[in-house]
């Protein structure tokens, strides 16, 4: 078994899947629109497989995005190497993003940075 897509609404579509495509090398497909609702999403492929479809709709609540809240909290990107976390945290980093711990080993072993990335949702980084 495997987890097929993850699905999360944001606010700004566009910068969304920017986002992604510019730090993560996401793949975008020509995106969705329903005219009768203005439901609106695209599906994010990355290297290995894994896909994210970000949606966009007029009925999706916007609501605070604490770090402690309960249900999905952080999407994480392995990258491979140490240096590769080091590079993209900096990046995020130069670019205006948030970086809230790291790059640092883990209590559990991990090797990784947490970063508040677009609209404020978590991205942690790792080997």
């Amino acid at each position: 078994m495997k987890i097929e897509h993850i699905a999360m609404y944001v606010n700004d579509l566009d910068g969304a899947k920017n986002f992604f495509v510019k730090y993560f090398a996401a793949v975008p497909n020509e995106g969705y629109h329903n005219e009768k609702t203005d439901f609106r999403s695209y599906f994010l492929s990355f290297d290995d497989g894994a896909r994210l479809e970000i949606m966009k709709s007029p009925l999706a609540e916007k609501s605070e995005k604490t770090p402690y809240r309960s249900g999905y909290i952080h999407i994480a990107f392995s990258l491979g190497t140490k240096e590769e976390v080091d590079e993209l945290t900096e990046k995020l980093k130069a670019d205006g993003f948030e970086v809230i711990s790291g790059p640092r080993t883990t209590g559990d072993g991990y090797y990784e940075s947490a970063v508040v990335g677009f609209e404020g949702n978590i991205i942690e980084i790792t080997v």
